[in-house]
């Protein structure tokens, strides 16, 4: 079930995470949002990942590796 998260572009942060500006805080949130609509439920260490993924903080591997563990752990 989709279930809206708290995005403040004012302060640019989703659902509490900061964001260094407004075109990274949109592109996060559209790559989150094309997600939940397929029954995504992002928690806030989604959001730091996926961010940290889209300002080239972590590679792709990285991304992945992150996920792998989170899912199996």
């Amino acid at each position: 079930m989709y279930r809206p998260i708290q995005i403040d572009r004012e302060n640019l942060t989703i659902m509490g995470v900061s964001f260094p500006d407004l075109a990274t805080l949109n592109n996060t949130a559209s790559a989150i949002g094309s997600n939940m609509y397929e029954g995504f439920e992002p928690s806030v260490s989604h959001i730091t990942l996926i961010r940290d993924y889209v300002m080239n903080k972590i590679t792709f591997g990285q991304f992945v590796e992150v996920a792998k563990n989170t899912i199996y752990a």
